[in-house]
Parts: structure tokens; C-alpha cells; sequence
């Protein structure tokens, strides 16, 4: 208001001078008429264009800019906008040629006027009035200043009002910014195209390459953009009308002295590759992880607006590894009815996602790629039993206590005979429990269970990770089998913590994030926390790498089985065969994998260990454990090793003067039990 008082002062010198003129030739009575016209058009003038300004204050506030997703070393995964792609950058990281260059083909005077520049107004009408009809492309008056008032303030509608406004505002925008600072907004809110606005953007968009990087051919080249975006740019690959915008630019810059006809003709003969567009989006199902995880876990709405750059966890290398491997895998069993595959590694040192792969492809026709099954819940049938084992020690005892792998059926009140099956229908007799998991036998899992308790079962799955299991009167024995569902990231999430000899590191895939003027707003602190003594944790890890107790039943050289590493492992496979799953874990790594279908309809027949997911988990474990030496889990201080039934075994507690020797033969009946 203070600028529109000064102009109005400013004039009135020569209204003043007016007024002597209209009464010394034509009186008062006219001079009345004349003021009256005058006032009604100031009142007009006023509610029209002065009533309606924008707070100039508005240039402060930062527009909507483009928020980035990257890998843990800095690889853009996914670009998030609305409708605005942008990407801030301070002047002085702009190259001295793309200054140049937009200085001399928009605003020579840039740095000499204060916000209008009426020689500028003068040359662009006499310009576009001696070249009509010869297709050298209309000149603006306004100068940067004003076009900066524009994009800030005003929209693109032609009215003498929004013009008016325009170049009031631009007579602020001088008095309350520096000429740098002035031009750093105009490289940043600028339109170049489409859904690019701001030169970094258009630099990456049409070069892929950073702002610093292009050469003075291809800064010439955009600094021509601004004026019509959509008539200079490339269609279906023709550059006519892009390359004569860029030798206007040239010429323009000769006229101003920033480069000779020489230097300008041989940059407007360099060739321009512009990119092809295409879909720029790597780890897809993790980018929309990690947009809900942002929103949903750290309260961080409208992410395509406030330009952050979020540091991940991700390894991109790692990634791709894991798609190839998942979707050549889930081709080669595409006939035994399985038409999807999931994989997801975890660091388990520190929760962080290396890679998650949601689905066989994500833009997959067949079935819905886009469908995440990672974060889906699934029943994941064997794979659950290392909880019910953990419990089982827990509560006293050994992995060398016997159990009866033998037909059972229980009986609950008001529900139908339950009688468990082993997976291949047959029964081993008396065996270990450390044979029972590692071997994945039903029917022990079933019976130490009824011991456990189901209830117990659940709290210690939730203590673990598992937030799924959030009505437990819904179960019932069968979670001893995986009727439970579960969430891949939470399953992990829990037998990370094994890994760990009893630690739990929460998952957190965000590494770092920062604002557009790259100030940090969250780093991340690695936190972990004890949930199972380490001498249960390490008691389980051994019996699932032990590849001697799981060879009943998968035989000795299983893809269950990495030469040379120490690795535990477990599979689980839904009766209904509508789930199959393979989830494994080292001292640093975890790699968790799953096939079926996205609709749930059974499988055709999958054998856990041979095929399905083990094949999947067993070529990312491997590739990821190559050029690493064997890790193994040191025993904990309350861990030794004590030689029972001829075998020497890991005990704690003193547990092992308990264990009966020798092995007992199975009874030939199904015994009757009723649970209440």
C-alpha cells in the first residue's frame, strides 16, 4: 500500500499542471466534469486492480515443490508432485551461461531497471510489429521481475487488470528483494514445460543430468523454454521450432556481449539429445511404502508438495537383484497354479529394508502387480512354529525333549474334531523337538501348543512384532500351524529378533530426511531393545541351521542349505496350499520370500524345500552371502554344550540331566485328548 501511496504522489506534479491547462482554456465548470470522470475511474480503478493485490508478503513462502525418494546412496527411486515438479537451487549453483543466457533473450535490463522497464515495452511492441508474418517469434515486455510477479501472484489470464496488478507488484517485489534474489525465484518458479517448473527439474527432465552439469548448448536451449513452453518443445522427436528459439537465444546473447558469432554459431550446430520420457520409478512397491509410512507413521502429510528429499534404506543394487530373481523364479513353477511371488530383505542389526519386492512385476497385467504382498496378511503355516518352539524352551524345555509325532484329534466344545496332519501324511514316531521344527512336523506343533497355550502363544507374537493377532479369540490350536495371519514385514520384523540373540531393532526404512534448503527434519537413531533372552534366541537359531535334523524330511541337499554359511531357515506351506513361504536369517541378513496367488486360490502342489519359495529366498541368500565370510552366533555366557544320548547339544539351565535316553517307539492309537 505504501508503493501504491508513492506512485500516486509521484503523479501529482502533472496533474496539478492538468488542472492550471483545463480552467486557463475551458473554465471551472469543465474542470468539475473532468474531476468527477477522474474520481469515478480512481473508484473503479481502485475495486478493479487495487482492492484485489496479493500480499506481497506471499514471496517469502516457499511454493509447492517436488519431494524425492532415494536409496540409501542417493539414487532417486520415485519423484513425488502436484501437478508442479520442482526442485529448488540456489543461484549460485546455476551455471554462469544459463544466467547469461536468460538475461539476454528475457531481460537485458535486468539489473538496471526497478521492476518495469518501459525501453524494454517500447522495443518488444516495435519488434513484434515490424516482424509480423515472419515466424521470428513474438518478444514480451515484461521483464524477469514481472514474470516473477506472475507465477508467484497472479494466474495467466490477458486482462489489463492482471497486467496492472503485474507491474505493481513487480515495483514491490524490487523494493523488498535483491536482484539475486529475485532472479533465484525466477529459475525456480518459472514453467518449462508441462508439469516442469524451475530450471534444476528442466535440467533432469530433458538432460538428465544436474543443473551444474549442462552445457552451454543445452542451457541455451532452456533458457528459451519460458516464453512457450509447448511450441518449443520436441514432438515425436522434431526439434525445429526448439532449435530456432535457441539461436534467438544466441543471437540475443551476441547483442549483449556474452558471446562472439563465432562462439554463438557453433553452439546452435551442436546436437541436442533430449531424453525420451517414461515412467522414472524404481522399487515401486517400496516408494509407496514408504509415502504411507511417512504419512501414517511420522504424521507427514502432502509429501508432493513441501520438497523433501527422504534418504532410504533401500539398496537399490539389491533390489534389482531380488525383482530378476522373483519374477524368473515365479515363471519357472507358472504350472504348478502359482502366478505371484513377495521377497523382502532386512539388515537385522539395524530393522532397515535392503529390498522389498511386492510382486512378481509391478506393472504385471495378469495379475494386480501393483498389489503389495509384503504388507499384506497372509496365513504363513509352518513358517510360524520357531514362535510356539521359542515359548516351548521358555517354559522349561530342551530341544532334546522327546515328543510324539503320532495321530491325534482334540476335541473343543461346540467345535468340529481337530486331528492335525503332517505334510506329507506320514508319522516319525518319537522324535526331538529340535528334529519337530526343524523337520516342520504338524502334528508336534499341535501338541506343544495345547502345552503352551494359545493365549501365551499370541502374546509373545505380539512382544515380537506381530500387531496382526489383535483378536485372539479367533484362535484357536491351528495357529500352531499358521492359521493366524501375519504380515511379511511383521514376521521378519519378529525372527529378525533371533538374529539378533534377542534384540529387536523396529523396522525403519528412513535413513535421513531433508527440506528443500536441505536442513535435516529427521535423522535416524538406531535403537534396539531386548525381547527373548539370548540364550532362547540362540538355542532356536541353532536347531533351524542345523541341516542334519531338517534332513528327515528335506533331504541333505535341500536349497535349504547355503555350503558354507551358517544360515537358519524355515518354510511354511498353508494346507489349504493357498500360502507358501521361506524365510531365513544370518547374524547380519534376513531374507524372507512367499509364491501363491493374489486371489487366494490354492496352488496346484508345491513341496516347501524344493519348490515355491525356497528356490527364491535360496538365490537372494546366496547372491548376498557370496563375497561375505560365515558368520555364526557366538553362544551366550549362559550357553554350553553337554553330551546327551550320545550327542553333544547346546543346554542351558542345566536342563540336559532331565532328558530321558533312549528314544521311545510311537504308539500305534491316536490318543483321544479334550481341551476345555
Amino acid at each position: 500500500m505504501e508503493m501504491v501511496i508513492k506512485i500516486l504522489i509521484g503523479l501529482g506534479k502533472p496533474i496539478l499542471l492538468g488542472i492550471k491547462v483545463v480552467l486557463k482554456h475551458f473554465g471551472y465548470v469543465f474542470l468539475t466534469l473532468i474531476l468527477m470522470v477522474m474520481t469515478g475511474g480512481l473508484v473503479w480503478g481502485w475495486q478493479r486492480v487495487i482492492a484485489g493485490m496479493p500480499n506481497i508478503d506471499k514471496i517469502y513462502e516457499p511454493p509447492s515443490m517436488t519431494s524425492k525418494i532415494t536409496d540409501r546412496n542417493g539414487r532417486v527411486l520415485y519423484k513425488y508432485y502436484e501437478k508442479e515438479n520442482r526442485s529448488w537451487v540456489n543461484l549460485e549453483k546455476i551455471p554462469k551461461v544459463m544466467v547469461e543466457a536468460t538475461l539476454a533473450i528475457e531481460d537485458k535490463d535486468f539489473y538496471n531497471h526497478h521492476g518495469i522497464s518501459w525501453r524494454g515495452i517500447i522495443k518488444a511492441i516495435w519488434h513484434n510489429f515490424t516482424t509480423r508474418g515472419n515466424n521470428n517469434g513474438l518478444w514480451g515486455g515484461s521483464t524477469i521481475t514481472q514474470q516473477l510477479a506472475k507465477n508467484v501472484f497472479l494466474n495467466g489470464e490477458k486482462t489489463w487488470v492482471r497486467k496492472a496488478r503485474e507491474a505493481i507488484l513487480a515495483i514491490m517485489l524490487e523494493r523488498k528483494l535483491t536482484k539475486d534474489e529475485i532472479l533465484e525465484r525466477y529459475f525456480n518458479q518459472v514453467p518449462y514445460g508441462g508439469e516442469i517448473y524451475g530450471v534444476a527439474e528442466a535440467a533432469k527432465k530433458f538432460f538428465d543430468k544436474d543443473i551444474s552439469e549442462i552445457s552451454v548448448a543445452e542451457a541455451t536451449f532452456l533458457a528459451g523454454l519460458p516464453a512457450a513452453p509447448t511450441a518449443y518443445l520436441p514432438r515425436k522427436g522434431d526439434l525445429e521450432l526448439g532449435k530456432e528459439r535457441q539461436k534467438q537465444v544466441l543471437n540475443q546473447m551476441v547483442t549483449a556481449g556474452y558471446l562472439t558469432e563465432m562462439e554463438a554459431d557453433k553452439i546452435s550446430r551442436e546436437e541436442l539429445k533430449i531424453i525420451e520420457p517414461r515412467i522414472a520409478i524404481k522399487a515401486p512397491h517400496f516408494v509407496f511404502y514408504i509415502r504411507d509410512y511417512l504419512k501414517d507413521k511420522m504424521g507427514i502429510e502432502n509429501i508432493g508438495r513441501q520438497g523433501l528429499t527422504v534418504k532410504t534404506t533401500l539398496d537399490l543394487d539389491q533390489q534389482l537383484i531380488a525383482e530378476k530373481i522373483v519374477k524368473n523364479e515365479v515363471e519357472k513353477v507358472r504350472g504348478l497354479g502359482i502366478s505371484n511371488g513377495a521377497a523382502l530383505v532386512l539388515e537385522v542389526r539395524t530393522g532397515k529394508i535392503l529390498a522389498m519386492v511386492g510382486s512378481k512385476d509391478y506393472f504385471a497385467n495378469d495379475i494386480d502387480g501393483k498389489f503389495n504382498v509384503t504388507t499384506a496378511l497372509r496365513q504363513p503355516g509352518s513358517s510360524i512354529k520357531p514362535i510356539n518352539y521359542l515359548l516351548a524352551i521358555q517354559n522349561g524345555k530342551t530341544l532334546m525333549d522327546m515328543i510324539d509325532d503320532s495321530p491325534v484329534t482334540y476335541y473343543v466344545k461346540g467345535q468340529k474334531p481337530y486331528s492335525p496332519q503332517n505334510y506329507n501324511g506320514k508319522y516319525m514316531g518319537r522324535v526331538t523337538l529340535k528334529t519337530a521344527l526343524a523337520s516342520s512336523l504338524n502334528v508336534p506343533s499341535v501338541k506343544l501348543l495345547a502345552e503352551n497355550g494359545v493365549e501365551e502363544m499370541i502374546d509373545l507374537g505380539r512382544k515380537m512384532g506381530i500387531t496382526s493377532w489383535d483378536q485372539p479369540n479367533r484362535f484357536g490350536l491351528s495357529l500352531a500351524l499358521g492359521s493366524g495371519e501375519v504380515k511379511m514385514t511383521e514376521l521378519s520384523q519378529a525372527y529378525s529378533i533371533f538374529a539378533n540373540l534377542g534384540e529387536k531393532a523396529e523396522i525403519n526404512p528412513i535413513v535421513l530426511i531433508e527440506n528443500y534448503m536441505g536442513e535435516t527434519v529427521y535423522e535416524r537413531i538406531n535403537e534396539t531393545r531386548m525381547v527373548v533372552e539370548p540364550k532362547y534366541a540362540f538355542l532356536i537359531n541353532q536347531a533351524l541351521a542345523d541341516n542334519e535334523a531338517r534332513t528327515p524330511i528335506f533331504g541333505a541337499n535341500s536349497k535349504l542349505k547355503i555350503t558354507g554359511k551358517t544360515v537358519a531357515v524355515k518354510t511354511g506351506t498353508t494346507n489349504s496350499l493357498r500360502d507358501n513361504w521361506c524365510i531365513g536369517w544370518t547374524p547380519d541378513l534376513l531374507v524372507a520370500t512367499w509364491v501363491g496367488n493374489n486371489d487366494n486360490h490354492p496352488m496346484g502342489w508345491v513341496a516347501s524345500g524344493v519348490s515355491g519359495a525356497t528356490p527364491i529366498w535360496y538365490e537372494i541368500m546366496s547372491q548376498a552371502l557370496a563375497k561375505k565370510g560365515n558368520m555364526e552366533w557366538e553362544p551366550p555366557m549362559d550357553v554350553y554344550k553337554a553330551s546327551v544320548c550320545g550327542k553333544e547339544e547346546y543346554f542351558t539351565d542345566g536342563r540336559e540331566i532331565n532328558i530321558k535316553c533312549p528314544m521311545l517307539k510311537p504308539t500305534g492309537e491316536p490318543p483321544v485328548k479334550t481341551v476345555n
